[in-house]
C-alpha cells in the first residue's frame, strides 16, 4: 500500500511540474490520455446525462468532501491525489482510511492508456478476449480454431491452448464459468462445446488430448441449422444463455444437460445476450432488428413476449453489457453509436424505423453520411455516445470496472482499429488507444488494476497499462494487409 501511495504521489508531483504543457490535451486531438478530460470544478460543466445514474456514478467515484477541498467551501474535481493522501493520513474524514468511493476517485484518474505491450501475436483474427471475474485468467479466441487461456499472475503464460472442435467459420464467443473450471465456446453451429480449464493438460486438442463435450442447443422442431453468436454463464454457473442466428434465445440447464427454454425472441439474428444481474431472472437481448429486449423468466416468455422493449437504435445491435444491477445496460449499434438504457423506461410496443436503405450492409460498406445525424423519434435511451465505428464485425462495448472506477466510463472496440473510452456522465471521449491495423472486435479492462487488453483482426493481443512497464512498447502490426480484404462472410 505504501509503494502504491508513493507512486501516485510522484505521478501527481510530475503533473504539477509539467503543468505548463498541460494545455496540449491528447484527448482532443485523438491521442490517448492518462486522465479523464471530463473533470473540473464541480458545477462548472453541464451534465451530458441528467438522470439518476449520473448521481449514482458520482457517489461511487467522488471523494469525501474534506479530502477534495481546495479551500473551505470549495471543492475541485478531480481532487489532488497528494492532497487526498495527506488528508487520509491526517484522518480528515474521520474514518482513518479511504472509502471505496475515495479509492475509485484516485484509481479512475489513471487510465490504462500507456503502451501497448504485446501479449500474443497470432496468424488469424482475434474475435473474443476477456478477463476472468477475478482477473487471474485471460481468454482469447481466434478464427483459426484456437482459444488460449493465459495465466495473468504468471507472466501471461499460456495455461491452456485449445484447438476447437467442429469449428464453423470462427469462434463467435466464449464464456468462463464463475469457478474458472470450465470454458464454453460457440461457432456458427447449434452445438456449444465445453472444456475443462482446471485440468493439468496444456494442449487441449478436441477429442484427442481432451474431450470437448458437446451441448446441443437445437430442439426436435428445428429443421434448419443455425449458429450461435453469443453465450454466457449464469452467475451460479448452472445455466447458459445463448443468442442464435434463427432469432431465438436459448437457456441450457447444465445440471440436467438439456435445453430448458427456447424463446422466439426477435425478427432477426440475436447477436448478443446476457443475464441482467446475479439473480438470473432477467435476460437482455439485442438483435439485428434494432431492438434491445428485456425478458423476465418469472413471467410467461415462451411465446416470445418480453417484459419490455427498448427503442432508439436505427440499425442492428451488436453487443449488450449489463451494469450488473438489473436496471442499466449499454448497447453498441450498427448506427455507429453506443447507447445507455434504463429498463424502467422500456415499452410494450416496438417501432422499427431503420434507414430504409436495403442496399446498405455494414459488413463491407461505410455508414451513409446522411444517416449520422438521424435520431429515432421514439428514442428511449438515456444517453448516446459517438466517435467509434461499428462496422465489419460485431464490435463490443462495456462498463468500466466497479472496483477501480465506480463504472464511471464506458469503453468500446472500433472498426477503425482503435479502442475508445467515454465518460459515462459527460459523454466526453477521454482516451483513444491506437495500435492495431484492423478492426478491434473486443477489449477487456482488468477488474482491479489499471490494465486493458485489446484484440483485433490483425491477430495482436496487446496490453495497455498505467503507468506501464519499463520495457519497450510494441510497434504497429504491419502484417494486417491480409485481413483487410473484403469478405462476404464477415460477422
Amino acid at each position: 500500500g505504501f509503494l502504491l501511495d508513493l507512486m501516485l504521489c510522484f505521478q501527481d508531483i510530475g503533473r504539477i511540474m509539467s503543468r505548463s504543457n498541460k494545455n496540449k490535451s491528447t484527448c482532443n486531438d485523438g491521442g490517448a490520455s492518462n486522465e479523464s478530460s471530463a473533470g473540473g470544478i464541480a458545477g462548472e460543466r453541464d451534465s451530458h446525462l441528467d438522470h439518476e445514474i449520473a448521481q449514482l456514478t458520482k457517489l461511487r467515484s467522488s471523494p469525501h468532501e474534506l479530502l477534495g477541498r481546495v479551500v473551505p467551501g470549495r471543492m475541485r474535481l478531480p481532487a489532488s491525489t497528494v492532497r487526498m493522501l495527506v488528508g487520509r493520513e491526517g484522518n480528515f474524514s474521520g474514518r482513518g482510511r479511504f472509502s471505496s468511493a475515495d479509492g475509485c476517485h484516485v484509481l479512475s484518474r489513471y487510465l490504462p492508456t500507456k503502451g501497448p505491450w504485446i501479449v500474443d501475436r497470432m496468424k488469424s483474427r482475434a474475435y473474443v478476449s476477456q478477463f476472468s471475474d477475478d482477473g487471474s485468467l485471460f481468454i482469447a479466441g481466434f478464427q483459426g480454431s484456437h482459444i488460449r487461456v493465459y495465466d495473468v499472475d504468471r507472466g501471461w503464460k499460456v495455461k491452456k491452448d485449445i484447438s476447437a472442435r467442429n469449428l464453423r467459420w470462427t469462434i463467435t464467443d466464449t464464456s468462463l464459468s464463475p469457478d474458472k473450471l470450465y470454458l464454453v465456446y460457440a461457432s456458427m453451429s447449434p452445438i456449444i462445446h465445453i472444456v475443462t480449464v482446471g485440468s493439468a493438460t496444456t494442449e487441449s486438442i478436441a477429442n484427442i488430448t481432451e474431450i470437448h463435450h458437446g451441448l446441443n442447443f437445437s430442439s426436435d422442431q428445428d429443421d434448419d441449422e443455425f449458429g450461435i453468436f453469443s453465450i454466457k454463464f449464469s452467475t451460479d454457473g448452472q445455466e447458459l444463455v445463448a443468442g442464435t442466428s434463427d432469432s431465438s434465445i436459448c437457456v441450457y440447464d447444465l445440471g440436467a444437460d438439456k435445453l430448458s427454454l427456447r424463446i422466439p425472441a426477435h425478427q432477426s439474428d440475436v447477436n448478443t445476450v446476457c443475464f441482467a444481474d446475479e439473480s438470473g431472472h432477467l435476460i437482455y437481448s439485442g438483435s439485428d432488428d434494432s431492438f434491445c429486449k428485456v425478458w423476465d423468466r418469472r413471467c410467461f416468455v415462451t411465446k416470445g413476449q418480453p417484459a419490455g422493449i427498448l427503442m432508439g437504435h436505427l440499425e442492428g445491435i451488436t453487443f449488450i453489457n449489463s451494469r450488473g444491477d438489473g436496471r442499466y445496460l449499454i448497447s453498441n449499434g450498427k448506427d455507429q453509436t453506443t447507447k445507455l438504457w434504463d429498463i424502467r423506461k422500456m415499452s410494450s410496443n416496438a417501432i422499427n424505423l431503420g434507414l430504409g436503405d436495403d442496399e446498405w450492409d455494414y459488413r463491407w460498406m461505410d455508414y451513409p453520411e446522411y444517416a449520422r445525424n438521424l435520431k429515432h423519434p421514439h428514442d428511449q435511451s438515456l444517453a448516446t455516445y459517438k466517435g467509434h465505428s461499428v462496422l465489419r464485425t460485431l464490435v463490443r462495448c462495456y462498463f468500466s470496472p466497479s472496483y477501480s472506477t465506480g463504472q464511471k466510463y464506458i469503453y468500446t472496440g472500433s472498426s477503425d482499429s482503435s479502442v475508445y473510452i467515454y465518460d459515462l456522465v459527460s459523454g466526453a471521449q477521454v482516451a483513444k488507444l491506437d495500435h492495431h491495423e484492423a478492426p478491434v472486435r473486443d477489449c477487456s479492462w482488468h477488474p482491479f488494476y489499471p490494465m486493458m487488453i485489446s484484440s483485433a483482426w490483425d491477430g495482436d493481443i496487446v496490453r495497455w497499462e498505467f503507468p506501464g512497464s519499463d520495457e519497450a512498447t510494441a510497434p504497429p502490426n504491419k502484417r494486417a494487409g491480409r485481413v483487410r480484404r473484403r469478405n462476404l462472410l464477415y460477422l
